[in-house]
């Protein structure tokens, strides 16, 4: 059976009892090779001092952990030290894996958006659109509307501007006519001259 160096055996029962100074000892003898074990581990000194802060918080809060016949006090925050510097490390590895992944995830979200150029052929395209709907006589512009528009079909449109069916069916026909005809791709100039 190991027994407990006097000084650790003292500092112990001091620290049991909630004796501050003891904790404060304790630091002073080992912080540095707490931090030093840590910092092998992590290869970080902020997260060393991180893990230090774990392991002499746990000494102050459960004296009791440690156990004076499985090796000295020196030896058992070292310990400590290793496997909290462990789980920091392992840690970061998680979170890590976690914004790459995150990462990739954003990467692999298609853009459904409309490109540039596409957005400015729509833009050209409503404006023929617009222009195309205005040159119509009222009479067709308002079947289309009502049509096109407004979601009617044409005998809703026909009861609402108060005309036959067989005529808002024909002014729809002759206007879908008429704005196929405007739309339509005009003729390359450069093929009629044969160039």
């Amino acid at each position: 059976m190991l027994e407990e160096p006097p000084v650790d055996a003292e500092l112990h029962r001091r620290l049991v009892y909630g004796d501050e100074s003891a904790l404060s000892e304790a630091y002073a003898a080992y912080g540095g090779l707490v931090r030093r074990v840590a910092v092998r581990v992590t290869r970080s000194p902020a997260a060393a001092e991180d893990v230090a802060q774990e392991v002499f918080a746990q000494l102050w809060s459960r004296p009791y952990a440690f156990d004076a016949r499985r090796g000295s006090l020196r030896t058992w925050l070292s310990m400590l030290a290793h496997r909290r510097a462990v789980d920091w490390v392992r840690s970061e590895a998680r979170h890590r894996k976690d914004t790459r992944a995150d990462d990739s995830a954003l990467h692999a979200i298609p853009d459904t958006g409309p490109g540039p150029d596409e957005t400015v052929v729509d833009r050209e395209r409503s404006l023929l659109l617009h222009t195309a709907l205005a040159e119509l006589p009222q009479p067709q512009r308002e079947v289309v509307h009502l049509a096109y528009f407004a979601g009617r079909t044409y005998r809703q449109a026909a009861v609402e501007l108060g005309i036959p069916e067989g005529t808002a069916k024909t002014r729809l026909r002759s206007a879908l006519r008429k704005l196929a005809e405007s739309l339509a791709d005009p003729p390359d100039p450069a093929l009629e001259r044969g160039a």
